[in-house]
């Protein structure tokens, strides 16, 4: 890396990782990502970086891992006795859609990036259907189960324990064959793919939470985040119709590179919900693990209420959602 310029990519709320851009001129931009968190061991790193070397040798529009001079994908830095993990990745072309002010690309409609979002999660899951991996990676239910709700969720918010418990009993039951369940990235959203400006090309990275799951937890995922889109419009019936739409063009995309069953597409809103329980699980590992109080802002609030009361689609076509302030209850004590 010498002669490269490092800059480091301002973190957000309960990241694990310092990560850096490598810019060096006449060089190909790349990525460095310094994991400092003794969260995670060694295999687990490896088990992830062989998991995205797999999907770019297969095509895979991913941020493809780069070797040390070693041979390396994973080098252990130990230093005042404390372990750093480093990984070095390929740097995606384009930018996020963020950076772009949530304006696609100039002449092109917005139902293609709705395409591309999810032709590209469809090859992904369609190449981890024939995945074997070299090193096991953890699964769902390895940190979802039902001591790790009662591990961070408050003893006070028992009926939440309770939905959540629930949810876990029933997921228990659902088929787990390599049409239904194999490895996912379990964060894909506009955050964690970059986006070619030029012809709509998206590529994927941050396979950190990546785990062995029910492919259509991403795709549940995927309709949590397009709600951004139509946030702010007063009409629960047009909300809906844009996101019936929306789903609709996302999952032709999908279907382009891989199927998926309707009695699985019928299970869209139940992942909605354990898509909750794990935003709601993560906001209270994140306030302990940093030391914090544990606190219900309007927003935690928003979605602990939509699972205590049974609430599908996180509320977005029931009269407890506002437009003026999307996805916000009142706060409450803990």
């Amino acid at each position: 890396m010498d002669g490269y310029e490092f800059n480091q990519i301002p973190p957000h709320e309960g990241g694990r990782n310092l990560v850096y851009t490598c810019v060096k001129e006449g060089a190909a931009a790349k990525i460095l990502r310094i994991s400092f968190l003794p969260d995670r061991s060694r295999e687990d790193f490896l088990a992830e970086v062989e998991y995205v070397r797999y999907l770019f040798q297969h095509r895979g529009s991913v941020s493809n891992v780069i070797s040390s001079r070693k041979g390396n994908l994973v080098e252990e830095i130990t230093y005042n006795h404390h372990t750093f993990f480093v990984c070095l990745f390929e740097k995606a072309r384009g930018k996020l859609l963020v950076e772009n002010h949530y304006q696609y690309r100039e002449g092109a409609p917005l139902t293609e990036y709705f395409y591309n979002c999810g032709k590209e999660l469809g090859k992904l899951h369609q190449l981890s259907k024939g995945y074997e991996p070299v090193r096991p990676r953890y699964s769902f239910y390895d940190k979802f189960n039902a001591v790790y709700i009662a591990k961070w969720i408050p003893d006070s918010l028992s009926q939440l324990k309770d939905k959540l418990v629930e949810l876990l009993t029933i997921l228990d039951g659902l088929d787990r064959n390599k049409e239904t369940f194999g490895m996912i990235h379990f964060d894909y959203g506009d955050g964690n793919y970059s986006i070619d400006f030029d012809n709509g090309q998206i590529t994927v990275y941050d396979f950190d939470d990546s785990c062995f799951g029910w492919y259509i937890y991403d795709l549940a995922t995927v309709w949590t985040r397009g709600v951004g889109w139509t946030q702010f419009e007063p009409d629960a019936a047009k909300r809906k119709t844009f996101m019936d739409d929306y789903f609709e063009t996302v999952l032709a995309g999908y279907r382009s590179e891989t199927k998926i069953d309707d009695y699985m597409l019928d299970k869209l809103p139940f992942f909605i919900r354990v898509c909750l329980m794990e935003n709601v699980v993560d906001a209270f590992e994140v306030m302990q693990n940093a030391g914090e109080e544990s606190t219900c802002d309007e927003e935690l609030s928003y979605l602990i209420k939509c699972l205590e009361d049974d609430i599908p689609y996180k509320g977005f076509f029931h009269e407890i959602y506002s437009c003026e302030k999307p996805f916000a209850y009142e706060e409450r004590t803990i």
